[in-house]
């Protein structure tokens, strides 16, 4: 009967539950589909534009670090 225990327990006074903030949904499900040319991942302004930045800066500059760490790799050791 271990199984068959129940994991929550359930109040039965009828209280209903407060959440801390409120339902932000429908406020980001217009923002996201409104048709004004701007791509999805670019929809909230500076935030997403610093965070598309930087993530490209660190792809390209990780990119070029693997390059020249295969080319180093690549040549004869000097004696």
């Amino acid at each position: 009967m271990i199984f068959a225990t129940p994991t929550k327990v359930v109040s039965h006074s009828g209280e209903t539950v407060q959440y801390l903030g409120a339902n932000r949904v429908p406020d980001l499900q217009r923002l996201f589909q409104r048709s004004d040319g701007v791509p999805v991942h670019l929809k909230r302004g500076v935030p997403d534009k610093l965070l598309y930045r930087t993530t490209m800066a660190l792809t390209i500059g990780g990119t070029i670090y693997c390059l020249v760490a295969l080319y180093m790799a690549s040549q004869p050791r000097k004696r």
